[in-house]
């Protein structure tokens, strides 16, 4: 065999025997950018492919286009860990016959591993490619950086074809993923465009009621006793979650703090907490914006890994079971420390768990930062509306009008006495009940939101079990 190119995308769709009723996968690392999904699936409605299951790692607003091909037949299975709020109101709305199953970013690849989930065709879009499928995201114009959550994909699928804008001679000699792996290559003009691999999800808050409770998470890192050299931390991609990586550098840096990782999700807050010594590595599953992307290709000290080696249960070992402590958000928290992340107050669906679940039921101390209310909306609840994370995995609560402890935490390395640390630090210790209450003072009581009978998702947690359903939105 001289190469593994093939011209155009429904060649390699017909090469790669995909019939209608099969399984495809795709992954995110171009996030809202992304064109390959897009590009796939007409392919396929041309070719008169129907009754699809597509396990993407996540979907975003670039891939409304698939609400169409669900509607025509051509998609009727789904499969992801994150679903923006465009594909996931039409999904909340119950356009679906099968309820869509949302994995973690853990579980996802594990799934994979043990063949619980079984791809078909697997198409993975690399910024740069070799002719013979090695390839990798760290080179080329539409560079996102790690390729992490392709590595499962590629290994398991029964076939794997690589869609390529940088096609290169053969050997490329920093692959991420590897020939042996890969069936069929694909040149197209362009996978993405990698300047909408930031959106709003992966900016610093400017909200100074978040900034403070960004600060109260680094006050909470040092009571809790992990402020010391050796550190291992993850900070998610929300606003506030993001603002914690600032001032930990700055309490870092005046004290001499040399931490150990920060694992991702990397961010250019993770790349100038690394560059200004404060972390000796970072380990990235998927980078997060573009100066990360472009870092990873010259930094020795900036690893990747698949997503199997960050955080599947599957796995011998991962990067969270060493973890520290990880900065987390919520659309909603209940008086049991439950955690939603997939739906807002009105279940319409616009997230998921992605890493969520995995970080807060392995590492030490998970915090989850949020405000009491939005839109004068309680955030605290006798039960949220969707179960992402169980309570039993969350550690900290930080809201605006003080901190929750859970002291009933279910995890074998959970920091103990952490509420009486709290308080010997001056930190302000509030029950969750409070919180709930101070908050139903301010903005009232709500009504729970109308649900239907319909299950429209079914999420899974970290070890791939059940944790709840989402129901649709009545019309």
């Amino acid at each position: 065999m001289e190469n593994k190119i093939i011209k155009t995308i429904p060649e390699a769709i017909k090469a790669s025997g995909l019939k209608s009723g099969m399984t495809i996968s795709f992954h995110h690392h171009l996030r809202n950018g992304d064109y390959l999904l897009n590009m796939v699936l007409d392919a396929c409605a041309k070719m008169k492919i129907k009754n699809l299951t597509v396990c993407a790692s996540s979907i975003f607003d670039c891939h409304e286009p698939l609400i169409g091909h669900i509607k025509k037949g051509v998609v009727t299975g789904l499969e992801c860990s994150y679903m923006s709020k465009v594909v996931g109101q039409e999904i909340a709305r119950g356009i679906l016959k099968k309820p869509v199953i949302f994995r973690t970013h853990g579980s996802r690849p594990g799934d994979i591993a043990r063949g619980k989930m079984k791809i078909d065709v697997a198409f993975i879009g690399a910024p740069t490619a070799d002719t013979m499928g090695n390839c990798t995201g760290k080179h080329g114009k539409s560079r996102f950086g790690s390729i992490g959550y392709a590595y499962a994909d590629a290994e398991y699928a029964k076939k794997s074809i690589v869609v390529t804008d940088n096609l290169v001679e053969y050997p490329l000699s920093d692959a991420s993923i590897t020939e042996d792996k890969i069936d069929f290559v694909v040149p197209v003009k362009a996978i993405g465009d990698p300047e909408k691999i930031v959106s709003g999800t992966t900016a610093i808050t400017r909200d100074p009621v978040r900034l403070r409770m960004a600060q109260m998470a680094v006050k909470c890192i040092e009571a809790a006793g992990l402020m010391k050299d050796g550190l291992s931390f993850q900070t998610g991609a929300g606003g506030a979650t993001l603002a914690v990586a600032v001032y930990l550098k700055e309490k870092m840096l005046k004290e001499g703090i040399v931490g150990s990782y920060i694992l991702g999700g990397i961010t250019s807050y993770s790349l100038d907490l690394q560059r200004e010594g404060c972390f000796k590595s970072l380990i990235d599953v998927q980078s997060f914006d573009t100066a990360s992307a472009a870092d990873i290709a010259t930094n020795p000290n900036h690893i990747e890994v698949s997503g199997l080696q960050y955080g599947s249960a599957v796995a011998k070992s991962s990067c969270m079971a060493t973890l520290d402590t990880a900065m987390l958000g919520a659309t909603e928290v209940d008086v049991n420390f439950n955690v939603n992340v997939h739906t807002d107050s009105n279940g319409n669906i616009m997230g998921g768990s992605g890493g969520h679940t995995d970080i807060a039921e392995q590492c030490k101390m998970d915090i989850i930062i949020t405000p009491l209310f939005r839109n004068r909306l309680p955030m605290i609840k006798d039960r949220v509306t969707t179960i992402s994370t169980k309570g039993k995995y969350i550690d900290v609560i930080i809201t605006e009008r003080g901190v929750a402890v859970n002291e009933n935490v279910a995890k074998p390395n959970a920091i103990k006495n952490l509420k009486q640390k709290f308080i010997r630090a001056g930190i302000p210790v509030v029950d969750i009940r409070d919180l709930k209450k101070m908050a139903e003072d301010i903005c009232g009581k709500p009504k729970p939101a109308p649900r239907g009978k319909k299950i429209v998702a079914n999420v899974l947690g970290h070890s791939g079990e059940h944790v709840d359903y989402i129901y649709n939105i009545p019309k």
